[in-house]
């Protein structure tokens, strides 16, 4: 586990994942989504929800060797001035059980207080032929600067 010290601007993490149709079935049961195309029940391959997509993303970040331990607060999701103020952008489908593999970014860290600090993170998500699936940027998280672990 890394320290908010420790962490800084064009730090870059990778995982690697899949999302499988139980899963995603879950992901959808529970956030109430009804969309047809997700209702395909004779494919083995489903379509992702880019909210499902973005829901992975952030549980790999979180259980990343450098995170874990830490004490994170999704804080929030900023627009990024340099991109027009946009988040998130869906560049290609993910359909279930296809790799996923993930670039984090720390993008920006700031101080908060005595306590807590700020990072950034933008994700970068492609498929197992390399082709970029989503970029999500300024994803928020407060970190408090002396974490459980470490007291």
């Amino acid at each position: 586990m890394k320290t908010f010290a420790e962490l800084h601007v064009g730090d870059e993490f990778y995982s690697e994942c899949k999302i499988t149709c139980p899963e995603l079935d879950t992901y959808l049961k529970f956030s109430g989504i009804k969309n047809i195309i997700y209702d395909d029940a004779k494919s083995d391959k489903k379509m992702v929800s880019g909210r499902a997509i973005l829901s992975k993303m952030e549980g790999e970040f979180t259980r990343l060797e450098q995170m874990y331990g830490n004490v994170l607060i999704f804080y929030g999701i900023d627009g990024d001035a340099s991109w027009n103020n946009r988040q998130t952008r869906f560049l290609k489908p993910l359909h279930t059980d296809e790799n996923l593999k993930i670039k984090f970014t720390i993008s920006e860290k700031r101080e908060v207080d005595d306590t807590f600090g700020l990072i950034a993170i933008d994700f970068e998500g492609t498929n197992e032929d390399g082709k970029i699936i989503v970029i999500s940027r300024k994803n928020l998280y407060q970190i408090k600067k002396d974490p459980p672990a470490r007291q």
